[in-house]
């Protein structure tokens, strides 16, 4: 199974930022991270806009369900039944809101890895043999970040740019009531403690791509919440 998930993930990611590496004028890695995440940003970009018009239209039929609620109230299977012959009426599916939170769960592992190991020669040996081996990697990034160690700053930063994309994230139309807007308000706080506590300890590398991805998610969030008006 690990072999699998590093022949499938961890490898061609490896191999993705050093090739983006290899091509960089000044051999950043901290860019060459950056680079990466827009990459996979915009190769993930049709399921966010999957989820942001699932969420949408979520927010779009809430009065509709809080309805539901309050006629089969007594009878959760009835609700429940209720409800899905609501989403089918829609088109509507509840789930696609989660696929590209779970997808991103095993490339952050993947990438953890890659950020680790990536810094020690013997991990070159991963390489394809068609990525030019560059022998080291010069961790120093941007002039003054090295990525292969914590970075206290980045670490704040990240979780201040997560705070403001829940912030600015508008996705919802509903009221009080709508599960989504709960959820929002619940994790405007409590998310961006929590990214710049984990971020604290770990590699200046996964926390420059955590800041990038949630960056990219702003101006993202920004487009679709004009495509979805």
């Amino acid at each position: 199974m690990l072999n699998i998930f590093q022949e499938i993930l961890y490898r061609p990611l490896f191999n993705a930022v050093i090739s983006i590496y290899n091509i960089l004028p000044w051999n950043d890695f901290g860019l060459a991270i950056v680079i990466l995440t827009v990459i996979l940003r915009l190769a993930m970009f049709p399921l966010t806009a999957k989820m942001f018009k699932s969420q949408k239209d979520m927010a779009g039929i809430n009065s509709k369900i809080n309805e539901l609620k309050d006629k089969f109230k007594n009878d959760k299977t009835a609700q429940s039944a209720a409800i899905m012959a609501l989403y089918k009426e829609k088109n509507i599916n509840p789930l696609a809101g989660c696929l590209p939170l779970i997808i991103q769960i095993p490339i952050l592992i993947a990438l953890y890895q890659a950020f680790i190991a990536g810094f020690k020669p013997e991990s070159l040996d991963m390489l394809y043999g068609f990525i030019g081996n560059p022998g080291s990697i010069n961790t120093l990034s941007f002039g003054f970040i090295d990525v292969s160690t914590k970075s206290h700053p980045l670490a704040i930063l990240s979780g201040i740019a997560q705070f403001v994309q829940f912030k600015t994230n508008k996705t919802s139309a509903g009221g009080q009531n709508d599960p989504m807007q709960a959820l929002n308000k619940q994790m405007l706080y409590f998310f961006p403690v929590m990214i710049i506590i984990i971020g604290w300890n770990l590699p200046a590398g996964l926390v420059l791509y955590w800041l990038a991805t949630t960056a990219f998610s702003i101006f993202e969030q920004s487009y679709l919440r004009q495509r979805y008006k």
